[in-house]
């Protein structure tokens, strides 16, 4: 090699080279070396090498002719990595010597690099197979490159199945989106494919990889289908128990100034800490469900079950089988394993049953039994099922009355009726309206998007003048209707806003004239359909005429509750 070339190598290396000849001065300093040292080339050729660099050891290479690599050495405010040799001529005398550095702050920022890219790569690979995604890669000629070990749970397929192989193999149904990803360079997203030998039906999304602009390979992440189904049908079931199970209000929404009422809510508190049966008696729509809440709530059972239970909503061939479950083959139509009861589902927790007075006579001797044995035997079974359940129950009649009628079970009703409680109509605890009018306020206030703040006293004289046969669920409903007849503008319920109970009998006159101009026209109806539709009037009528009391409008229409619940699902009538 040419000195001029060696010399063009020399000069253009990153590595800082300064040779000196057997005196001891410069005669090669170049550019790098400028760099670190900061001395020109020009200013420092042919001076004594120490008068350049103090801690230089060069002399001591040219004296002892003894190579030093890889030594550390201060050089200023920095400090070098340095490797000192001597230069030798064809009979062995050393004729000079030679040092190559570098500047350790480079090094390290070297080091400190393959070190980030060393810990990067790691994480990716725990990411890459520990995450619960099924990942597959492969590179720009569709072949398989990588899969974590989730891939091989969802597809049974191993690295052996897949790594060098075409992305296709592992493919029993459909296309494969890796090479539609590397045809067309762009993501695909919710492709659904069967994959493997069990055809595992899966959803994929894939995206390109690309690198400095260079299409590198497609990234694959599939996800078990089977499986977003099993959780989905899972987290539906959970709702659905969630709904059922859960106690709502607490003892603070309940709103009592009234001295009857505060009373009724402080024998209920105590009662809540004790697990005896609770009997609540009440009209229709004085809360008896939010008393039942709010107990279950202040209990040691509130973090278990809350079954709710409307004994009059279910129709009395079921309300066995609901109640206490069956057996597989117990009755046609029973389902393959049989079922759980509502007693058993509530088991350590709360069950309340509301209307406890349409429990048939046959059924109220199976509750007899479990209050008294605190088991249950499944409808077609024998064998007893223990529970632990507290029972709530409510009733809107006397049911001293219901005994001697012998519509109910004496020694059930004395099993029932260890705790009474009492809770008092509407009309006999009037200090509560103006409360829970300014309650219902906030609560429709949220639902319609409105901003009242108050009721006039010329309007609260008018709820206090009248008498609440619905109680406070007609309250609640009036209050309602009264804020459809305002303005959004209006912050006060005054006394035009509120329904005029009048307004509501002539409506009823009316529609009752409507309905027979009505029967007139439909004389090309069959006469079932027309006496159908006359009933289904009347009902709706008389449940508008009680703001929805159910229990006032059987009475009324002079049939039973269950009968009522029957005839408004028939007719599909929604009176909430």
């Amino acid at each position: 090699m040419k000195k001029q070339e060696l010399d063009v190598i020399l000069r253009s290396t990153n590595d800082a080279v300064i040779a000196i000849n057997d005196k001891g001065r410069i005669t090669l300093f170049n550019r790098s070396a400028e760099r670190i040292t900061g001395f020109m080339e020009k200013a420092v050729l042919g001076i004594p090498v120490q008068e350049v660099i103090t801690s230089t050891r060069l002399p001591y290479i040219l004296k002892t002719g003894e190579s030093e690599l890889n030594q550390k050495q201060p050089l200023g405010n920095t400090t070098i990595i340095t490797s000192r040799m001597p230069v030798k001529d064809e009979d062995g005398k050393v004729i000079g010597a030679v040092a190559i550095f570098r500047d350790i702050s480079e090094v390290m920022d070297l080091t400190h690099q393959i070190y980030k890219l060393k810990e990067m790569q790691s994480l990716l690979e725990g990411i890459f197979h520990s995450t619960q995604d099924a990942i597959s890669v492969c590179d720009e000629n569709g072949i398989g490159v990588l899969i974590n070990p989730a891939y091989t749970r969802v597809t049974g397929l191993t690295e052996k199945n897949i790594i060098g192989k075409p992305v296709t193999v592992d493919i029993a149904e459909g296309d494969s989106i890796h090479l539609q990803v590397l045809k067309t360079k762009k993501p695909v997203k919710n492709a659904r494919l069967r994959i493997g030998p069990q055809k595992k039906e899966v959803l994929v999304h894939a995206a390109p990889i690309v690198v400095d602009g260079e299409l590198k390979g497609s990234v694959g992440v599939l996800h078990d289908l089977t499986e977003i189904k099993k959780l989905t049908d899972e987290l539906m079931t959970a709702k659905q128990i969630i709904r059922k199970l859960e106690a709502k209000y607490l003892f603070d929404d309940i709103i009592a100034e009234d001295q009857e009422m505060q009373a009724a809510l402080g024998k209920a508190k105590q009662t809540a800490m004790t697990p005896a049966t609770v009997l609540l008696r009440g009209e229709s729509g004085t809360g008896k469900e939010l008393f039942a809440h709010a107990i279950h709530n202040l209990s040691q059972r509130r973090y278990n079950q809350f079954v709710r239970v409307n004994c009059a909503a279910i129709s009395e061939s079921l309300l066995e089988s609901e109640l206490f479950g069956y057996v597989e083959g117990a009755f046609t139509g029973a389902r393959k394993g049989g079922k759980r009861g509502l007693f058993e589902e509530a088991h350590g927790g709360t069950i309340f049953l509301d209307e406890i007075t349409e429990i048939p006579i046959s059924t109220q001797a199976k509750l007899l039994r479990v209050l008294q044995e605190r088991e249950v035997v499944r409808v077609g079974s024998t064998k007893a099922v223990n529970i632990d359940v507290r029972v709530i129950a409510a009733t809107n009649i006397a049911l001293e009355n219901a005994v001697k009628k012998g519509k109910f079970r004496e020694d059930l009703y004395y099993r029932l009726n260890v705790i009474p409680i009492e809770i008092p109509p509407l009309r006999k605890r009037k200090n509560d309206i103006h409360p829970l009018t300014l309650h219902l306020i906030n609560k429709f206030n949220q639902e319609y998007g409105r901003n009242v703040e108050d009721i006039s006293k010329e309007a609260l004289e008018s709820l206090l003048a009248y008498d609440w046969p619905g109680n406070v669920r007609e309250l609640e409903n009036y209050i309602g209707r009264a804020f459809i007849n305002m303005k959004y503008t209006d912050k006060t319920i005054r006394e035009e806003h509120l329904p005029k109970i009048i307004d509501i009998a002539n409506n009823l006159i009316e529609s009752k004239k409507k309905s027979k101009e009505e029967f007139a026209d439909n004389k090309e109806h069959s006469l079932k359909e027309i006496l159908e539709d006359v009933e289904k009037k009347h009902i709706t009528d008389v449940l508008n005429k009680y703001y929805g009391n159910r229990t006032m409008t059987s009475k009324e229409l002079k049939i039973s509750l269950r009968n009522l619940y029957y005839k408004m699902e028939k007719y599909h009538i929604d009176n909430r």
